[in-house]
């Protein structure tokens, strides 16, 4: 079965936890502003570069951040960060187990292509 790459899968529940107790995911969250780059979280934040790295990679896959592809002429394609949710619900499965569901906001088409583009340049 093929993917729908404008369908997100669910994120892993441990994900989505552990990157909202970790306190500099948590700094992200709160003072990312529209679409950033790396530097310019690490900076906001004032946390070091390569942990910024570290915790936009934990966002990421959380589903909590979404990593967008800004397309440049010169082939130095730049990649910005944005809150990629409106919510999130725990709640209990039938099962008793604990469910995480990350509500999502509306993206707008050329989010939709930055994404697309994403997932191309990671499968070359």
């Amino acid at each position: 079965m093929e993917r729908d790459p404008f369908a997100p899968d669910a994120p892993d529940i441990r994900d989505v936890l552990g990157a909202l107790d970790d306190p500099d995911c948590r700094t992200i969250i709160e003072r990312i502003d529209g679409a950033m780059t790396a530097n310019d979280v690490a900076e906001r934040c004032d946390i070091p570069l390569s942990t910024t790295y570290r915790k936009l990679e934990l966002l990421t896959e959380a589903s909590l951040l979404e990593e967008q592809v800004q397309l440049r002429a010169d082939g130095r394609h730049t990649k910005r960060y944005v809150l990629a949710f409106e919510g999130v619900r725990l709640s209990l499965g039938d099962d008793c187990s604990l469910e995480a569901t990350v509500e999502r906001r509306e993206q707008t088409p050329a989010e939709r292509l930055s994404e697309l583009w994403s997932e191309v340049g990671e499968e070359t």
